[in-house]
């Protein structure tokens, strides 16, 4: 069949005008593509080398809602008032070792919180990331373990880092030392945390101390050169894993009390003054003198592959016959002073 001249012309042109408004379709849906993958995209914020704490806590309450990250470089970064992350997706990020987080002489407060800044806290924030970063506690220049004398904040400690009341967070390469408190504290609330591969030394107290916290993993762990426990799980440790993790020249490797069903593999204890893990319970006074309390056993909790050496106790000491039901598979305890096992009561602990 033949078409006439004018219906052929007819047809290019509704052919071309198609063909445009389909580039036109199309490169509208790319550019609103672009900008929803822009719009998508977290707020980062770069600071220069000799930021200042006060600097640092803007960027970090400029991000959106949404959330963003504040990254430092390579350098000493003076702080004399904790940088707090307050807010769901809130990210701080370092460049490594190189980058310090240094408290001011003086500043007695600690460096990092993550979560509400307040004794109480009670919302529950989530999403949290510290990474890359040297805490540096300056410990010999500040003058008391708690931040405040008197109202909010007299309850938490100059820890290099706290956290409390946070949830599906992330702590990771990262370095605590010298604190006037603690290297890493978790207070209270806290669920789902991570931390990986976490150094902490010479910290007035404890390495690594976590009280209220559940469903947590803490792996790769270097924890050495503190004058309290290397790890110290006191009240409402419940249902974590710790892995791989050196515990050397420490008071304590572990101490224990109200801890259940946790679970510890490949933890390696070296030449602790004392004892290379001691359970107990908590005491209270009460009218016929002290009795243990309520719930602050240690009861549920295994140790796979465990290593005790040069302890100058005993390498594991179940102090009290509440402490029920632990198991430890594949241990290894040698030149321990006082021995391997020292238990209250011969059945406290299951070998396997």
């Amino acid at each position: 069949m033949k078409m006439s001249r004018n219906k052929a012309r007819n047809r290019v042109a509704v052919t071309s005008a198609t063909f445009i408004e389909l580039l036109l379709f199309w490169l509208a849906y790319l550019v609103i593509s672009q900008l929803s993958v822009q719009a998508a995209q977290p707020m980062v914020i770069h600071l220069a080398a000799g930021a200042t704490g006060v600097q640092i806590q803007r960027a970090l309450d400029l991000l959106p809602e949404s959330g963003g990250e504040v990254v430092l470089p390579a350098g000493v970064f003076t702080v004399d008032q904790p940088i707090v992350l307050r807010r769901d997706h809130q990210t701080l990020r370092g460049a490594g070792k190189e980058t310090i987080l240094r408290l001011a002489d003086g500043a007695n407060c600690p460096v990092i919180i993550m979560g509400e800044p307040v004794n109480h806290p009670k919302h529950t924030i989530r999403y949290l990331r510290v990474s890359n970063l040297f805490i540096d506690g300056n410990r010999s220049h500040q003058q008391r373990e708690l931040w405040r004398l008197r109202g909010e904040g007299s309850q938490l400690r100059n820890n290099g880092i706290t956290v409390q009341n946070v949830s599906d967070s992330l702590v990771a390469q990262v370095t605590c030392a010298r604190s006037r408190s603690g290297g890493l504290v978790t207070t209270r609330g806290v669920r789902r945390l991570t931390v990986q591969d976490l150094t902490a030394f010479d910290n007035e107290f404890d390495g690594l101390a976590c009280y209220h916290t559940e469903d947590s993993l803490f792996t790769e762990l270097n924890l050495h050169h503190n004058p309290g426990a290397g790890i110290s799980l006191d009240l409402a440790f419940n249902h974590n894993v710790i892995s791989n993790a050196v515990l050397a020249a420490n008071d304590l490797g572990i101490f224990m009390r109200a801890s259940r069903g946790n679970r510890f593999y490949n933890i390696s204890i070296q030449d602790s003054r004392h004892y290379g893990v001691f359970m107990a319970h908590t005491e209270r006074q009460t009218g016929r003198g002290w009795a243990p309390a309520p719930r602050t056993e240690c009861v549920h909790n295994a140790f796979t592959n465990l290593i005790a050496s040069g302890c100058g106790s005993a390498a594991f000491r179940v102090n009290d016959t509440t402490c029920t039901n632990n198991v430890i598979i594949g241990a290894k305890f040698y030149d321990d002073v006082q021995g391997g096992l020292s238990l209250a009561r011969p059945d406290l602990v299951v070998l396997q």
